[in-house]
């Protein structure tokens, strides 16, 4: 398939609203005909899935450098494919367990007189995902590993930051699935407006947390339950204890993937005070082995467009003109103002920041990273508790004590210890974040529930009704307050 006829195709009116409504009518009247939704049914729709990327790994890549003006062909494979070919292993394992009822107790003396308890894990019908660009293939096809799973149909509203890889992505999912089975669409930010207020039964948006604000009151009209993934500044703290080289490979290497556009990068580190210039002395030595230039190598990955490389540059510049210690680490003194049709930035270091920066303020979202300075672990932790709660945090030591303390003491969607954003690439743990750093969470069997409506079932005895023998039946007797008592018992402690 030719990328450049991929684009041409794209070149249409975009949906409106009555579209939408019509693409999601037609998928729910599917739905509903189908009833039951086997395991048969959902595995040959993850099948497909995976056959769709296994057929298009290359194009797909393609598209997504030209879409970036420059990214590292080997950063696409490891970030946007391994991780949906691991999320669909581990799925397809997992999916007919995942999908039986699940016993639950009856109260006494109920379940011993024959009544039973299960939960029924039921789809709810028409999922909408609304993607990112940072990782365009990963996101909308993780989220959509579990909306199959459930026995879903999906909408997925594509972005258009990256809109060769949305354009590939929206014709590969018409030429594997029905359109009652999955549609991608494609279209700017009016688009999206009109696809977070659909009378959808589920919506999953991906991005920022001040879209992420709009999508929540656009789903508040039908009140849609929502599940979102966004952002924040994920710290790391750095022990004493911490084998210092070992920490700093392991960080920058963190931070150089995708040129630190994840939404789960390391944004600051603390490190003890007497270590600073260790510290950086370590990452600016990594950062050279790992790009010993960096315009024209094909491992340093661009920032993906013009708006985004000015709103870093404007952090960089922010902390030059306010004064502070600010280190870019540029191994060939390489010119990057000559380049034409990427947008590379060299990693920069931001040492000991004031609060006021934007550095400190915003997100970074990009190959920029603060460092900062404590004294004790005291200092790190009340840091991390007086700004908004991440994303992920990252710990890195041998102190076993101290780290339970930074970790019992602090709140965090998610947590890697020793290592940064590889706990995102468990499939077995929940993704997700809290308060202004997202809400629910998916990957593996939390992502099934997440898309699935866990439906209570109770069956009660057909031989006694104890209703009728217990005197809970009006009209209330001696006999009510008699079992009254027993059922008001207080426990013994």
């Amino acid at each position: 398939m030719d990328i450049l006829a991929t684009e041409q195709a794209g070149d249409t009116a975009p949906l409106t609203k009555d579209d939408l409504l019509t693409i999601l009518a037609k998928q729910r009247a599917s739905f509903e005909k189908e009833g039951f939704v086997t395991y048969e049914r959902r595995m040959d729709r993850l099948n497909r899935l995976e056959s769709l990327l296994y057929d298009n790994i290359d194009i797909l890549c393609e598209a997504l450098r030209q879409d970036f003006g420059h990214r590292s062909l080997h950063q696409s494979k490891i970030a946007d494919f391994y991780g949906s070919f691991e999320a669909l292993k581990h799925t397809k394992k997992h999916l007919k367990k995942w999908m039986k009822d699940e016993k639950r107790q009856s109260p006494f003396p109920l379940g011993l007189l024959g009544a039973k308890s299960k939960v029924q894990y039921q789809p709810k019908g028409v999922v909408g995902n609304i993607t990112t660009w940072n990782f365009p293939v990963f996101v909308a096809c993780t989220p959509l590993i579990g909306i199959l799973a459930a026995g879903n149909r999906c909408m997925l509203k594509l972005t258009e930051i990256t809109p060769k890889t949305s354009e590939l992505l929206k014709q590969l999912f018409a030429k594997y699935f029905d359109e009652t089975e999955v549609v991608g669409i494609t279209g700017g930010p009016e688009v999206g407006e009109a696809f977070s207020t659909l009378p959808l039964d589920h919506i999953i948006f991906t991005g920022a947390t001040s879209v992420g604000k709009y999508i929540l009151r656009g789903a508040a009209e039908n009140l849609t339950p929502v599940t979102l993934e966004l952002g924040g500044k994920s710290p790391v703290v750095v022990s004493r204890s911490a084998d210092m080289k070992e920490a700093v490979l392991r960080i920058f290497t963190g931070k150089a993937l995708n040129c630190g556009q994840v939404c789960i990068s390391p944004d600051y580190v603390f490190v003890p005070e007497e270590q600073l210039e260790l510290f950086t002395k370590l990452a600016t030595m990594h950062i050279t082995e790992m790009f010993p230039t960096m315009l024209n190598n094909d491992d340093y990955t661009s920032v993906v467009s013009r708006k985004h490389y000015d709103r870093i540059m404007g952090i960089i510049e922010d902390a030059q003109e306010q004064g502070a210690d600010v280190r870019i680490i540029n191994p060939a003194k390489e010119d990057f103002n000559t380049q034409t049709t990427t947008h590379k930035i060299p990693l920069t270091m931001i040492v000991n920041p004031s609060d006021d920066l934007r550095a400190m303020q915003e997100e970074i979202f990009g190959p920029v990273i603060s460092i900062k300075t404590y004294k004790n672990i005291d200092d790190a932790i009340n840091y991390i508790n007086a700004n908004p709660r991440p994303l992920s945090l990252y710990y890195f030591g041998d102190d076993a004590g101290e780290q339970a303390e930074v970790l019992d003491r602090t709140t965090s969607g998610g947590v890697a210890v020793n290592d940064v954003i590889a706990h995102a690439g468990v499939e077995d743990l929940p993704f997700g974040g809290i308060g202004p750093s997202g809400m629910g969470n998916y990957h593996g069997f939390e992502g099934f529930k997440t898309f699935s409506h866990a439906k209570a079932i109770f069956s009660q005895s057909k031989k006694i009704y104890m209703m009728k023998y217990t005197g809970v039946i009006p009209p209330y007797n001696d006999k009510t307050e008699k079992t009254l008592e027993f059922m008001l018992k207080r426990p013994k402690k």
